[in-house]
C-alpha cells in the first residue's frame, strides 16, 4: 500500500462531505428524511439493500482505520464503522421497530437531524482534510 495513501484522512473527509451533502438535501427540503424511511419501509427489497450497502460500507470503514488510541480521527472512524455495521444487521433483524422509532424521531426532530447530521460532517470533513499534506 502506498504509504501517501492515508485511510483515516480519506474515509473522515469522503464520510464527512457525504454527511454536509445529506444534511444541506434535507433543510433544504424538510420532511425528505422522513419520506425516505417510509419509502424504506415499505419495501422488503429497499430495506435489504439498504442494510447491505451500510453493511459494507461500515465494515470498510472499520476495517480501513486502525485502532490507535493515540490517534482521535482513526478511533472516531473505527467506531463510527463499527456502529454503521450494528446499525445495517438492526435493521435487516428488527426493521419493523427500528424504522417506525425513527419515523417518531423525525416527525418531532425534522431540522434538528440534519443540523447535528450537518456539524458532523464538518467535523468529519475538516479533521479528515487536516491529514493531507
Amino acid at each position: 500500500m502506498n504509504a501517501a495513501i492515508d485511510p483515516v484522512a480519506w474515509s473522515a473527509t469522503l464520510l464527512g462531505l457525504f454527511c454536509i451533502a445529506i444534511a444541506i438535501g434535507a433543510l433544504r427540503q424538510p420532511g425528505t428524511w422522513r419520506t425516505m424511511v417510509e419509502e424504506i419501509d415499505q419495501s422488503p427489497a429497499l430495506k435489504l439493500l439498504c442494510g447491505f450497502v451500510e453493511l459494507f460500507i461500515g465494515a470498510v470503514i472499520y476495517l480501513l482505520n486502525p485502532w490507535d488510541a493515540n490517534d482521535l480521527l482513526s478511533t472516531v472512524m473505527k467506531v463510527l464503522g463499527g456502529l454503521m455495521m450494528i446499525e445495517a444487521l438492526v435493521v435487516m433483524a428488527i426493521s419493523d421497530l427500528y424504522f417506525q422509532t425513527w419515523l417518531k424521531n423525525l416527525a418531532a426532530l425534522q431540522r434538528l437531524w440534519p443540523a447535528v447530521t450537518l456539524v458532523a460532517g464538518v467535523v468529519l470533513a475538516g479533521a479528515g482534510m487536516m491529514r493531507f499534506g
